[in-house]
């Protein structure tokens, strides 16, 4: 008997390598004869980089960035192979990196995520997988593009310098500048959000709240993104609020795909993919997969669901192991999830969940397994 053990972390308390070693230990214990193998899971969103590196035998590289503010900081992105990396743009360009009495989209760029980017180019990638989730910005990807050679240009024909405050004043893009060598790259994007660039669904609105813009803030920002909008319908025919997730990351999407011609992706899919996942079901007999609380969203682009959806396909069964369920939770059933088990197994409070985190889910790990073995003599 195999088992394969592809969890997300649990925010705040365990890592997905270490539910896997709780697996294992529990399998172990139930069937001392299993073979028990694991892969790092993640969705696209923070723990990317680490999850698919640590799961495809990849390292970090670190690069010198420029931060949301333009302050100077080491990030790091992730290598594969000789053509293939990974990043996150929350690594330059994350919400968390701003502090909380200073987050205001009007001022924060993307210009570090560009410089990843390019740093990346420098070193011969040529298939760049790219998660933009968690971002500090509402600069619709202009600081992005600014770092690797696009000049976005005033009524004056001066070059502004790449934050949220500047979509307003655009009046036209000079690409002549871009890198050379994204043309010879491919991008994909790791986006499970399908807002359009403007509108009440858009990315001032949706997104700039979270990141210190006033209503003031955003109907400013939003008056600058439909100014850049039309411009970039103007000059390319392409109308960015017809593209689900052009507005993700305060609007990176629209500028990866119109400059870039980046390939927007489920986060998971595409993760399930650079981590060859399909191959890792092998011989498999059980994946055991999770997350830290399982709810109606797990059925929209998060691991479990798409873990499911493969072990489905390859008629292999699959349980997720969570720390608690919610509203809808049950949805999860239709994606190749057989079953559902919870960590808590007592009315506690969440401090109390998280700080026995280790102790719960070995204990349900343990149940797991032993309902298995019972399963096996019917």
């Amino acid at each position: 008997m195999k088992f394969l053990f592809a969890s997300d972390s649990f925010k705040g308390t365990l890592t997905s390598r270490r539910t896997a070693e709780l697996l294992a230990q529990a399998a172990y214990e139930v069937f001392p004869a299993c073979k028990c193998a694991c892969v790092e899971m993640a969705d696209g969103g923070e723990g990317t980089t680490e999850a698919v590196i640590a799961a495809a035998g990849g390292s970090l590289i670190e690069v010198k960035v420029h931060g949301p503010l333009w302050e100077p900081r080491t990030s790091c992105y992730g290598k594969l192979d000789h053509r293939r990396a990974v990043m996150e743009m929350a690594a330059a360009s994350g919400l968390p990196l701003v502090p909380s009495d200073m987050r205001d989209p009007r001022k924060t760029t993307t210009f570090g995520t560009g410089e990843m980017i390019r740093d990346a180019l420098d070193r011969g990638f040529r298939d760049i997988s790219i998660a933009i989730g968690g971002s500090a910005t509402n600069d619709g990807g202009i600081g992005c593009m600014k770092a690797l050679g696009i000049r976005f240009l005033d009524a004056e024909g001066k070059e502004v310098d790449g934050c949220g405050e500047d979509l307003i004043h655009i009046r036209d893009i000079d690409e002549s500048g871009l890198d050379p060598r994204v043309s010879e790259c491919r991008f994909t994007v790791m986006c499970d959000v399908s807002n359009p660039l403007c509108g009440e669904n858009g990315a001032a609105y949706t997104f700039g709240g979270q990141k210190g813009g006033t209503p003031e803030m955003l109907d400013e920002l939003e008056e600058g993104m439909k100014n850049y909008r039309d411009i970039i319908k103007r000059k390319y025919g392409i109308d960015m609020d017809t593209i689900p997730g052009a507005g993700a990351a305060g609007g990176l999407g629209a500028a990866l795909t119109v400059f870039l011609k980046a390939q927007l992706r489920s986060g998971v899919e595409t993760v399930l993919d650079l981590v060859q996942f399909d191959k890792k079901l092998e011989g498999v007999s059980l994946v055991v997969t999770g997350e830290g609380a399982a709810d109606w969203q797990s059925a929209f682009g998060k691991v479990i669901q798409g873990v499911g959806i493969r072990c489905r396909e390859k008629g292999i069964p699959a349980v997720a192991l969570v720390g608690s369920m919610g509203r809808g939770a049950e949805d999860i059933y239709d994606y190749g999830i057989e079953s559902v088990l919870t960590a808590v197994n007592a009315a506690m409070s969440l401090p109390e969940a998280m700080d026995r985190a280790e102790e719960l889910y070995l204990n349900a790990a343990r149940r797991l397994f032993r309902l298995l073995r019972a399963g096996q003599r019917l």
